[in-house]
């Protein structure tokens, strides 16, 4: 009887512990993802109705919002509701949101695509109005950043690898060398969207892995492809190898740079997005 009590703890324990693993991470806790947990390209749910709206960058677009250094984009239409990145400060951040009538409070997963801070230093500001979010970042975040986060109350997934953040989300994990970073992926019905920061890892890079990864055709990229003084030579290879792997429509903004915008323009013709703060991409701009 003992040897049996004994086999049924083990096992108990063993299948708590599965279960604990495969829940969400606590309020501010941690939870990291390896490199071998990818997501699964094949089962994944697709977005039919996404709205991407710009509420940080550098370039202007709606009258009335503030324009600063950094990048931030708010997402609906997935499973859950998604800031990418937090822009340079939380309060032209938070001033844009509410021009723009989004609820702070609506969001549930933010995404960090890198350290620097034009596009994390709006996360402070950010969590003192809601902390009850999920924040993913890159592993390589330095400790002391990852305990203030906890410290305010959110929830912190430290990612290395490409993973499922939600059904229909994903990140293609940290890539690069002297700056890591991550981009966002979303699977929608038309086909995959990918946010970028900055684009340190090279923005071809990006896309390649993403083709790669998720096995599908690209929709959109848009964000910072960190391409500000980069020669027109350069610009345009990149902008054939874009054109080769298929990516529709493109939306390049904040650390792009006017030259490469105005490259990419010409290029791509009415499937350009101009993107810049206040502005709003629906899936009825990429039909």
């Amino acid at each position: 009887m003992c040897l049996l009590r004994a086999i049924q703890i083990s096992v108990l324990t063993a299948v708590l512990a599965i279960a604990a693993y495969d829940l969400p991470a606590s309020q501010g806790q941690y939870r990291e993802y390896s490199m071998n947990e990818k997501p699964d390209a094949t089962k994944t749910a697709e977005v039919n109705d996404i709205t991407i709206k710009v509420v940080y960058d550098n370039n202007p677009y709606m009258d009335g919002l503030q324009t600063a250094w950094g990048f931030s984009a708010f997402i609906t239409g997935p499973e859950k509701t998604v800031l990418f990145d937090t822009g340079a400060d939380s309060p032209r951040l938070l001033s844009n949101m509410e021009k723009l009538a989004i609820d702070v409070n609506s969001i549930d997963i933010v995404v960090l695509s890198h350290i620097h801070g034009d596009h994390t230093g709006g996360l402070d500001g950010f969590l003192e109005k809601n902390f009850k979010v999920v924040v993913y970042l890159p592993k390589s975040f330095p400790e002391k950043f990852k305990q203030n986060m906890q410290a305010r109350g959110a929830s912190i997934v430290e990612v290395q690898g490409p993973l499922q953040i939600c059904g229909d989300v994903h990140t293609t994990g940290q890539l690069g060398t002297s700056i890591l970073e991550q981009s966002l992926i979303v699977r929608t019905k038309l086909g995959l969207i990918v946010i970028t920061g900055c684009a340190h890892p090279g923005i071809v890079k990006i896309v390649n892995t993403v083709k790669d990864l998720m096995k599908d055709d690209i929709l959109l990229v848009m964000g910072g492809f960190h391409l500000n003084s980069v020669p027109k030579s350069e610009i345009e290879k990149i902008i054939s190898a874009f054109k080769k792997a298929q990516v529709k429509y493109v939306g390049p903004c904040h650390c792009t740079g006017d030259e490469a915008r105005d490259l990419f323009e010409k290029q791509y013709g009415k499937y350009y997005i101009n993107v810049g703060v206040g502005r709003a991409i629906t899936s009825a701009d990429l039909q």
